[in-house]
């Protein structure tokens, strides 16, 4: 009887009778080495990534990778991946959002800082990832750093440029929690639409705007042959005792200590990685 590796991974079906994979899904040595003869993913071949390639400040090098993915042909370059972590437990959550702007200290995003996990997350955390994907280009960044909140008039200054139904829908959601229905957010969305009956500028909520990321940490990836990719990392000089002093700033947020804002500038340590 010839043996027919399946062409995508090896996931067990369920059925009713059968709720979920089980000890009798576990697929055999046989099976598994078939499944991966024909399923081997393909090969990164389109680039390289050398340290002479590199700019001195990982803002620039960013910069100069993200135009490249906006005139390639990448699609949606500035989708990103924010992961947050909650403490006491150290539970990790991620989500992933648009980045909107960048400037000489980080990146920027908007979301419902006030209802939301990540909003919870960043009060006892402000250490936060973000991580990009350009499929198109072999490519990948991941940055590592705090979070900083933007001013209201700042944040409402990119409100002013969202569409209407963009602007009520982030006064109606209470992002994150839950509801016995989809009636009950179109309920919501209702009331804050006679809200603003004939009102033109809808103002910023202040529990929505933005944050910039500033980053200690920053890795570029390049996909090479055979597994073996290029892999650059800079790590902010000092950022290590600096993350102490901001751990400690963490712990005494509770005694009504005045938090300061993420030092930023100064010199990077660049090193490659290995694969």
């Amino acid at each position: 009887m010839a043996l027919h590796a399946p062409r995508s991974p090896l996931i067990c079906p369920s059925t009713p009778s059968d709720p979920g994979p089980g000890p009798s899904c576990i697929p055999s040595i046989a099976v598994a080495a078939a499944a991966a003869a024909h399923n081997q993913a393909p090969q990164f071949m389109l680039s390289s990534l050398n340290l002479s390639d590199l700019s001195s400040d990982p803002l620039q090098q960013f910069r100069s990778w993200y135009i490249s993915a906006q005139t390639s042909g990448v699609v949606s370059p500035e989708t990103v991946c924010l992961s947050t972590a909650s403490l006491p437990s150290g539970r990790v959550t991620s989500r992933y959002v648009y980045l909107k702007e960048m400037d000489g200290r980080g990146f920027v995003v908007y979301s419902n800082w006030g209802t939301s996990q990540k909003s919870k997350d960043v009060e006892a955390n402000s250490w936060v990832s973000l991580a990009f994907w350009w499929r198109e280009q072999e490519r990948q960044v991941r940055i590592e750093g705090r979070v900083e909140k933007m001013s209201q008039e700042e944040s409402q200054k990119y409100f002013d440029t969202r569409a209407r139904g963009s602007k009520i829908g982030a006064w109606a959601s209470r992002q994150s929690g839950r509801i016995d229905g989809r009636e009950v957010l179109e309920g919501w969305v209702g009331e804050v639409e006679e809200r603003f009956k004939g009102v033109d500028e809808i103002p910023c909520p202040e529990f929505w705007g933005g944050v910039r990321v500033v980053p200690e940490r920053v890795e570029f990836w390049q996909g090479r042959e055979s597994r073996l990719h290029d892999r650059f990392e800079y790590v902010r000089k000092g950022g290590e005792e600096r993350g102490k002093e901001e751990g400690r700033k963490e712990e005494g947020k509770e005694e009504g200590k005045e938090e300061k804002e993420p030092e930023v500038g100064g010199e990077w340590d660049i090193a490659r990685l290995s694969p």
